[in-house]
């Protein structure tokens, strides 16, 4: 082979890097959630706007920005929004109000999509065309390895310290990514960029519609409940402060469990995957505020939680790529439909937490979970190509 067709797997690496810590940027204020509201005298469903407004911005930015920028080679704009990732860490980390911190969570919001967006047509240019699959399943492991991984990390690095700490060293790693992708990425002339008529395209095909609104019920309901753990725990559960961070390490490791497991179960039966996901965070997440009361309940119900959750990344890209016409036009659309979602849930959840209590928002997650089971029970096996439900 000859040594411009040689796979970058490096290059591939430090994509990965890339994605696992902008997901983990997004997601990192709900273990710092307690933290954050104390520090600047806000309530925690206040507090959760740390996590809708890049949730929101970044599902925007996900199909708007790489139309925007048009002819701007892919590695100087994956360099250059690493870069807007450090800066917004930054200014997270010296924010002295919460208006202020919300601000600098706008540029971690804008990174978020537009990496995401352009991160997904990135492998096959970066390695051969055998090799493609294997890259594309590292590349978005890494927003796996962020939503089971990242969190619990930054928040028990926040127990260990305090929250400002978390968001600097968020930066300095976002720095290096950084470097490491001007160093590894070759020069990347920009393609055909995804129209936003393609888009919406998609959504016409019936597949690709049940995953797209399956993903927004099942996202809203977790980030609705998941977003306030940290309280939950506590509240509910009975666990200090101090423990959280570990715990959430627990969730982590139960979370890529269930990717793995998950990873050799929707190849054989995809229907079945996704039909299980919201089916289970359903029962796990509505009995929680009734059996979760003691420590010992609560953990394991978290683990079966981080469990099933991580099982959806895998799950829902399986069945996109057994029903979308085109597999790229229904990535971006999943990327929109993701980040806009965990910014919703956690402002839907913000609500329900400030007017009512904990267990009715877990109550309400629950309810868009059963929503979501419904939608994929209804609908035929058969286009995922399964015979039998």
């Amino acid at each position: 082979m000859e040594k411009e067709q040689a796979p970058r797997w490096w290059a591939v690496v430090a994509v990965m890097i890339g994605i696992f810590l902008l997901v983990t940027a997004e997601q990192l204020p709900i273990g710092l959630l307690s933290q954050v509201a104390s520090s600047m005298d806000v309530t925690p469903g206040v507090a959760g706007l740390m996590v809708t407004v890049p949730g929101v911005v970044a599902a925007f930015s996900a199909p708007l920005l790489p139309v925007a920028v048009g002819r701007l080679d892919r590695r100087i704009m994956l360099t250059l929004l690493m870069g807007v990732m450090v800066i917004g860490s930054v200014l997270s980390a010296m924010a002295s109000s919460f208006m202020l911190l919300l601000a600098a969570r706008v540029l971690v919001g804008i990174s978020i999509g537009g990496y995401w967006a352009v991160a997904g047509s990135i492998a096959p240019r970066l390695v051969p065309s055998d090799k493609v699959p294997k890259a594309m399943t590292i590349i978005f492991g890494g927003v796996a390895a962020a939503s089971v991984l990242g969190v619990p990390l930054g928040t028990l690095l926040g127990d260990l310290s305090n929250w400002r700490v978390a968001f600097a060293a968020l930066g300095g790693f976002s720095l290096l990514t950084a470097l490491a992708l001007w160093y590894w990425l070759p020069p990347l002339p920009p393609r055909e960029p995804v129209r936003l008529k393609v888009l919406a395209q998609q959504f016409s095909n019936r597949g690709v519609r049940v995953a797209v609104l399956t993903t927004g019920f099942v996202v809203v309901g977790h980030f609705a409940a998941y977003t306030f753990i940290s309280p939950i725990l506590q509240e509910i559960s009975g666990v200090a402060q101090r423990h959280v961070g570990s715990l959430l390490l627990l969730y982590g490791a139960a979370g890529i469990l269930g990717n793995i497991a998950a990873g050799m179960f929707a190849g054989r039966h995809p229907y079945r995957a996704v039909l299980a996901i919201p089916s289970l965070l359903l029962l796990v997440v509505a009995v929680f505020p009734l059996l979760g009361v003691q420590p010992t309940s609560g953990v394991l119900l978290l683990m079966a939680w981080g469990a099933v959750f991580g099982s959806v990344s895998v799950s829902i890209q399986t069945w996109i790529l057994r029903t979308a016409p085109n597999t790229e036009a229904a990535t971006a659309l999943m990327a929109f439909v993701f980040n806009l979602s965990i910014g919703l849930g956690a402002m839907v959840g913000g609500r329900v937490v400030d007017a009512t209590s904990l267990p009715i928002t877990m109550w309400a997650a629950s309810g868009l979970f059963l929503l979501g089971a419904l939608l994929v029970w209804r609908t035929p096996s058969r286009i995922v190509g399964e015979k039998h439900r």
